[in-house]
């Protein structure tokens, strides 16, 4: 299993959404609960985020290749979860 990044912010009404996102396929993937997501708060770990390539949150990495970035959708964030299990 790969390891996942996340780059949030708490007051990012996107980054809730795929945090909501997130759960409701956990719930109907179990598989999916294996994957262990690092959330990082790009405010409170400014140095850790900026060292990534990134414009927009949420964004997330697997393993070290960005798989999405921005507005989340269902599609995006399964695929998170696909590529993390390869």
């Amino acid at each position: 299993m790969k390891e996942v990044k996340m780059f949030m912010m708490d007051t990012c009404p996107h980054c809730q959404k795929a945090l909501s996102m997130m759960s409701e396929l956990c719930e109907k993937r179990p598989e999916y609960k294996a994957v262990e997501i690092k959330m990082t708060d790009e405010r409170k770990e400014p140095d850790y985020a900026n060292s990534f390539d990134y414009y927009s949150v949420p964004t997330f990495f697997v393993g070290d290749v960005k798989i999405h970035e921005g507005v989340p959708s269902m599609e995006a964030i399964e695929r998170v979860y696909s590529e993390a299990l390869r």
